[in-house]
């Protein structure tokens, strides 16, 4: 018997939620890193593109342990010199919690090509509303 490989064609894509309010930041991340590559499917192909539609939502109400609010930073450069910018997580948390729940998520996918094109499939809501109710996502459980 040989092994089955999948083909991009016939990859069937679904819509998962997965709601993280008072969840961990990392878990909520890795089981969308997990759902976006397809690695839950039998039918996983690691040089095919098999995952599914991740939609987050609750994201200013994860939580960070331990001091990771105070301690933790996020690094960007602008690509000018002495561009490097900082901004702790307790600001990047209260501001923009969508955007610190992308940066998480995308550090655990691959950085290629796959990569890039499952992170297309995430989209995090900050509150408990989205707009993706016409695909009928159905609710993913951490």
């Amino acid at each position: 018997m040989s092994t089955y490989m999948a083909k991009p064609n016939e990859v069937e894509r679904k819509w998962y939620i997965l709601d993280a309010e008072g969840q961990s930041l990392g878990r909520v991340a890795a089981k969308a890193a997990h759902l976006l590559r397809g690695k839950h499917k039998p039918t996983y192909t690691p040089h095919v593109d098999c995952g599914d539609h991740v939609i987050i939502i609750n994201s200013d109400k994860a939580v960070l342990t331990g001091n990771k609010l105070e301690q933790k930073k996020h690094y960007h450069h602008t690509g000018w010199v002495g561009g490097l910018k900082e901004v702790q997580y307790s600001k990047l948390m209260a501001e923009k919690s969508d955007e610190a729940m992308k940066i998480a998520v995308n550090g655990m996918l691959p950085n290629n090509t796959l990569g890039r094109k499952a992170a297309t499939r995430l989209r995090v809501y900050k509150g408990a509303e989205h707009k993706n109710a016409a695909q009928k996502p159905e609710k993913y459980e951490l």
